[in-house]
Parts: C-alpha cells; sequence; structure tokens
C-alpha cells in the first residue's frame, strides 16, 4: 500500500513572521518541545528555522537574540512536498538535498505541514536507533 507524506507529516506547523527575533523563536521551540518552525509572510512560505540554525546563524555570529530576527536566521531555499506526495518521494528529497525536515504546501503553496526524517524513521523503522529516540520523551 503507497503511503503518502500526510500519514506522517505533522500537521498545523507552527509557524512565526520573519520579524520576530530568535530569541521568541527559540522559546516556542522550547515550550512546544519542537525543532523547527516555518517562517510566513501572511499565508507564503518563505523560510524554515531549526534549532540549529539559531545556534548557527544567529548565536554563533554574536548577535542580541533579541534584536536578531529570525528572518536573518532562517533557511530560504527550501525544497517542498505535498501531503498527497508518495513518503518515497519524501526520501528523495531529503536524501538529494541532504535535508532533515521538509516543509509539506497544499496546491497553493500555504504549509499545512512538516515532514521529518524522524517521522520517517518511527514509520518504517520503529525499532531503529532513530526510531527509539524520536519516539521517546524529551528530555526536561
Amino acid at each position: 500500500m503507497t503511503q503518502h507524506v500526510r500519514d506522517v507529516m505533522t500537521t498545523d506547523p507552527m509557524t512565526v513572521e520573519p520579524q520576530a527575533s530568535v530569541q521568541a523563536v527559540a522559546r516556542m521551540m522550547r515550550d512546544e518541545d519542537i525543532g523547527a518552525v516555518l517562517v510566513t509572510e501572511g499565508e507564503r512560505l518563505r523560510g524554515l528555522v531549526s534549532d540549529r540554525d539559531l545556534v548557527v546563524r544567529a548565536m554563533a555570529e554574536g548577535g542580541d537574540p533579541d534584536r536578531t530576527t529570525v528572518a536573518q536566521a532562517c533557511s530560504e531555499d527550501l525544497v517542498t512536498v505535498g501531503p498527497d506526495d508518495d513518503l518515497i518521494l519524501a526520501v528523495q528529497v531529503m536524501r538529494e538535498h541532504s535535508v532533515r525536515r521538509v516543509p509539506v504546501v497544499d496546491r497553493e503553496s500555504r504549509p499545512v505541514g512538516i515532514v521529518a526524517l524522524a517521522d520517517l524513521a518511527m514509520e518504517r523503522d520503529p525499532g531503529s536507533a532513530l526510531g527509539d529516540i524520536s519516539a521517546a520523551r524529551p528530555n526536561q
């Protein structure tokens, strides 16, 4: 049976406007126990910011986390998949572009979810080390 991206994606992704501070986004990630947030302008997907992006692109540069915007830290050259795409396509996109998370967009290119490497690991090989780690409760 063919599986689709919608079967494993995280729905209702957290979004922020580009002007949000990296500090506010870091707190959001902590409070929601998530590793990535989509950056949107209105309904348009502009980028994706991960916890690693915050560290490497914002904090390591020494900027003020309250004044540095998420637009300065996010990845803007995105690849996306649709909810009705085969899961195999999501895997191929991740491999080809060396990414761990891919935004899921509808036909009008509005973000509707995120599919992560962890989602795929839990679905395809829940007994793997990555599947076990992804399914575990977060460290507090």
